[in-house]
């Protein structure tokens, strides 16, 4: 039975890893750019670019984070 609260499918590898005991170790924004590149094209193939792209909006985002703290 597809649970889409606790257990969506859009958040397993085919292996049965569920991605939350990986990304809940990261900080946000590493997590959250994870997450997008994982349910890309899973989640909604329709907005698999959109996924990417903000994939890569997380990703720019801890990089600033980072370069602030230099």
């Amino acid at each position: 039975m597809i649970d889409p609260v606790n257990r969506p499918p859009h958040y397993f590898a085919p292996s049965g890893a569920e991605l939350i005991t990986v990304i809940e170790h990261l900080p946000y924004c590493r997590g959250a750019a994870i997450k997008y590149i994982f349910r890309a094209g899973v989640k909604d193939k329709g907005r698999e670019l959109e996924d990417l792209r903000k994939a890569e909006w997380m990703i720019k985002r801890e990089i600033a984070r980072l370069e602030a703290a230099l």
